[in-house]
């Protein structure tokens, strides 16, 4: 009795921990979303007000005005889309193959593809970029998709979800004559759904935020992404803070609404492959 009542307060000092951190998280984004509809003197008022006296819809206005936002956020949503997608089937294809299939040197190639994990980015920009020059690529989609797809986290991901699955699984569809791609994509694929929604998520996030890559590969305004426009707007129209915690919010929006919408996916994708047995 006594360790029950000890383990219901730990659980609710736990919870309490929780939501203070909650709030401390939350208090940035709050801030973003109540500047958005203040004026430019309002948002530098000292002290702040927590809610703006006047809801001021000016900036919203001379964001869409003023720029092409909406061809920005579409060229954002058709990047991370496509990205996210193509990502995570090639991720599965590379996954099942680790775990399932046997090749030679296979330990060699995944330990590769796990190391890959390791290296920044950063290290291998110049040379794509040069790749992408020379394939005449620059101010496209694809160079801005293509070297986002394979992925050794997403690959090492899906591993342990294809892991988990029984040998025997397999062995019956072999024995009723599938084939190895009918065994994937009508098998083993619905299977690991959850990893693979996590994945998707995780990746349309991350395509969605890139900045280096997408700030080198896009030269024409009409070109940008959401991300890049945005942070224009702080070389362009530099006295107008407004406007520019404005193009913010409508970055940060997408994304909340992704999060809140498929939070139970994510989850149940992220934490599935570790309590597999």
């Amino acid at each position: 009795m006594k360790k029950l009542k000890r383990m219901e307060g730990f659980d609710v000092i736990t919870n309490i921990i929780v939501f203070i951190l909650a709030i401390m998280f939350l208090l940035p984004l709050f801030w973003l979303l109540t500047n958005t509809f203040k004026t430019s003197s309002g948002i530098y008022q000292m002290p702040p007000d927590i809610l703006p006296k006047q809801w001021y819809l000016g900036n919203l206005a001379e964001l869409f005005k003023g720029q092409p936002t909406l061809r920005w956020i579409f060229n954002s949503f058709v990047v991370s889309f496509l990205t996210a997608l193509l990502s995570v089937y090639i991720s599965a294809l590379a996954a099942y193959g680790f775990s399932k299939l046997q090749f030679k040197g296979k330990t060699v190639l995944f330990i590769i593809v796990i190391a890959s994990i390791m290296i920044p980015k950063e290290t291998f920009i110049v040379p794509l970029f040069d790749i992408i020059e020379k394939l005449h690529w620059v101010d496209t989609y694809q160079s801005m998709v293509v070297p986002n797809l394979a992925t050794g986290f997403g690959t090492f991901m899906l591993y342990s979800y294809f892991k988990v699955i029984p040998e025997s699984i397999r062995e019956s569809a072999k024995l009723d004559g599938a084939s190895e791609w009918t065994i994937f994509t009508k098998l083993m694929f619905p299977i690991v759904k959850p990893g693979i929604g996590a994945l998707f998520i995780l990746n349309f996030v991350t395509a969605w935020n890139d900045y280096l890559w997408q700030l080198l590969m896009a030269r024409s305004k009409e070109m940008k992404t959401l991300t890049i426009g945005v942070a224009s707007l702080q070389q362009d129209i530099n006295p107008n803070i407004g406007l520019k915690v404005a193009g913010a919010a409508i970055a940060a929006l997408p994304m909340i609404v992704i999060f809140f919408l498929f939070q139970r996916f994510f989850i149940k994708g992220a934490t599935d492959g570790a309590l597999k047995e």
